[in-house]
């Protein structure tokens, strides 16, 4: 078999959140193809990176009060916990926010330019006056233009499905400040994904065998719906990668995100990491240049089905009309259930990885579990505790482990730990379980691990059924049996190394294990076709693996617990007691200051709101939705004084970003003293003061 040179990606996760269940899945998938194609000798470049660029990032690390390079810094240095946890091995993680990416970006760019792939042309879209920026079509809300529902995103209605563009939405609004958003004018740069070359050069690739039928056939769809040019630039602030020539442009997060695969095999390279790596003892000596470029080499993606349309489209495009060589395969993967639903941590039916590993449960076991509901379709793998526990308790343990603790004592304590001869049965089931080689690696090739250990269980069943028709712990009972218990013993012991080598790209720590037990060096593929043989020594038997406690899934999926109630306090005539005690500190980080009222107006589609524009003396005014409509009408508040809570975070309800709260003075039993009073300060004080 020659020698395939492999790299190997998963979709870079975006660098605003810790990694999630769904992402320890595709790393679990990825990764298992990954051990099985270095097992069978292959050389593989496995990497990752955070996606760090785009709006949403740069948002967010404003408000955590940090630059959005400290933002993502903070949350990539938490990675490496989970996938040593899990025992995803990557050869390099690194970023999007890099200098390999943006070289490596600016460059596509420019071949694309050169080649006539980039157009410009002035559009109209909207505009945050108080944020001072152009709005992402996730940013902004309104009243669906299909269906009139309100509060729907500016691309897509939740409610009835339509797609439309941010500017056909009925009362659009920023969800950043809650401002009425303006049309401006300005010059985008598009790559010429209608352009016909690239038309058929894409009806081509997602054709020829590179993508699953299902995602070729989606492919087809979008053809004949049509394919419109791409805008890939965005205007200033905007945290990414900016567009050579062109001041004040950035590229669009998901133009930089894929190249970001590139970025980090050339780091890799350039650290030197891929000529001598500790995986594997032949690896290339070619530059990275040269080693992209290399038409032996395959890219292999594996990704979501949510980010199908980037990777099947922009992506291979990108790559083809630069001058670069395409990926070799897309593989798509379904999301991830619990018990049929989605996931909801505030029902406990959430699955948070690193708790999974702190409570003690082995990596392992979901490992397993997940594999053994993945294949080659793009399905969506439901999490089940009940399912989990047989499984795992029924196949690792009942079937695989059992092998190896019902004969490794006879074989120490009886025959000083050597294995024996292997008779005509024994040897006739060792030469099926062989036979099983070839057919498992092409199950793993194509990703079917499903299939592929329902085959292992089989086999594992064949051998049990050999151990329960010997009973060895018989045999040992009985004189003149001493060859055939050691015999059989051994039988069980070869047979388990075989079911382990077919194991070890899903149970890689536990395959470690039993390599030590049994003295055999690492575990190859190719090893399935000898036997350890009569004479060979292995080590003391040490338990492999514990079996799942239904405690820990009830430990695992325990809902959080609600917030304490406060204490108890002292009533008073107003209708409400005196809150605990608090220290001088404490009242300190409540920033309260005068703001003015400069607008109000109520809020469409609820009776208790209103909408303030404040001016707190910041040079910006604030919006503040405030729950006293009952009792004000707008004009009796316009120009008015009042208190704000400056510091409270923002809040997002239905009708935008709430980004404050006004004082407000009422009776605890509202239905006997009905009234709601609004702070107003002394006349002479103005805007900006603090409140002591």
């Amino acid at each position: 078999m020659s020698q395939r040179k492999i790299f190997v990606t998963t979709a870079l996760p975006y660098a605003n959140g810790k990694f999630h269940v769904g992402h320890i899945m595709e790393y679990i998938q990825a990764d298992i193809w990954v051990r099985f194609q270095r097992m069978q000798g292959h050389m593989v470049h496995f990497v990752g990176a955070d996606d760090a660029h785009g709006a949403p990032i740069m948002i967010a690390a404003e408000k955590a009060g940090k630059t959005p390079q400290q933002f993502v810094g903070e949350i990539a240095a938490g990675r490496q916990e989970y996938l040593d946890g899990f025992h995803i091995r990557f050869d390099n993680w690194h970023s999007t926010d890099s200098a390999e990416n943006t070289e490596l970006a600016q460059g596509i760019y420019r071949k694309l330019k050169a080649g006539g792939m980039i157009a410009t042309r002035t559009i109209e879209q909207f505009y945050d006056p108080v944020k001072g920026m152009f709005l992402p079509d996730r940013y902004i809300k309104g009243e669906c233009p299909v269906c009139h529902a309100k509060d729907q995103y500016g691309d897509a209605c939740e409610v009835c499905s339509s797609v439309y563009s941010p500017t056909e939405l009925i009362s659009p609004y920023s969800t950043l400040t809650g401002a009425t958003p303006e049309l401006r004018s300005s010059e985008h740069f598009f790559f010429k994904l209608s352009d016909p070359k690239v038309v058929d050069f894409l009806k081509s690739w997602t054709q020829d065998g590179k993508l699953q039928p299902e995602m070729a056939k989606k492919a087809s769809e979008w053809f004949e719906a049509g394919m419109a040019d791409w805008d890939i630039s965005r205007e200033a602030p905007y945290f990414g990668i900016e567009i050579p020539d062109a001041p004040g442009k950035y590229f669009y997060v998901w133009l930089d995100a894929p190249v970001g695969y590139l970025a980090s095999l050339k780091n890799h390279f350039d650290k030197g990491q891929a000529a001598n790596h500790w995986h594997e003892p032949s690896r290339t000596a070619q530059g990275f240049d040269d080693f992209v470029a290399d038409p032996a080499v395959e890219q292999v993606h594996f990704i979501g089905k949510d980010i199908v349309y980037f990777h099947t489209l922009f992506w291979p495009a990108m790559l083809q009309f630069s001058g670069r060589k395409t990926p070799s395969q897309v593989n798509v993967h379904g999301f991830i259930t619990v018990s049929g639903e989605k996931m909801s941590k505030s029902r406990g039916t959430g699955i948070d990885p690193l708790k999974y590993l702190s409570i003690g449960m082995n990596p392992e076991w979901l490992r397993y579990y997940i594999a053994a509901k993945l294949n080659a379709k793009v399905e969506d793998v439901d999490f089940n505790p009940d399912d989990f526990i047989a499984r795992v308790n029924a196949d690792l343990i009942g079937k695989y482990i059992n092998i190896a603790s019902r004969a490794a004592g006879f074989i120490a304590k009886r025959f000083g730990g050597k294995l024996g001869a292997v008779s005509a049965d024994g040897a006739a089931l060792l030469t099926a379980l062989q036979a099983a080689s070839a057919p498992m690696q092409a199950l793993y090739d194509g990703r079917d691990y499903a299939r592929a250990l329902r085959e292992i269980m089989g086999l594992a069943d064949k051998v049990n059924e050999y151990v329960d028709q010997n009973k060895p712990w018989e045999l040992a009972k009985k004189e003149g049996m001493e060859a055939r218990l050691h015999d059989v013993c051994s039988t069980c012991i070869e047979a388990f190394r075989l079911l382990t080598i077919y194991l070890k790209p899903v149970l890689p720590a536990l395959a470690a294990e039993v390599e030590a037990f049994l003295a055999s060096g690492p575990l190859l593929f190719a090893d399935a076709a000898r036997l350890l043989g009569a004479g060979h020594e292995i080590r003391d038997y040490k338990h492999l693996m514990q079996r799942v406690d239904a405690k820990q899934l009830d430990q695992l999926f325990e809902a959080p617990e609600p917030a304490a109630a406060p204490a108890a306090a002292t009533e008073l005539p107003g209708g409400e007691g005196i809150a605990p005690t608090i220290t001088i500190d404490d009242f300190a980080k409540i920033d309260l200051r005068i703001a003015r009222i400069v607008a109000c107006q109520k809020v469409e589609g609820s009776t208790k709101l209103l909408h303030l524009t404040l001016d707190a003396g910041e040079g910006r005014t604030r919006n503040v939705f405030s729950g006293i409509a009952s009792v004000y009408q707008p004009e009796q508040l316009v120009g008015k004084l009042t208190v704000l809570v400056a510091n409270l975070a923002p809040r997002k309800m239905k009708f935008g970003i709430s980004e404050g709260m006004v004082l407000a003075a009422s009776h605890a039993d509202e239905k006997a003293n009905p009234g709601i009073h609004v702070l107003e300060p002394w006349p002479g004080a103005t805007p900006g003061m603090r409140v002591r």
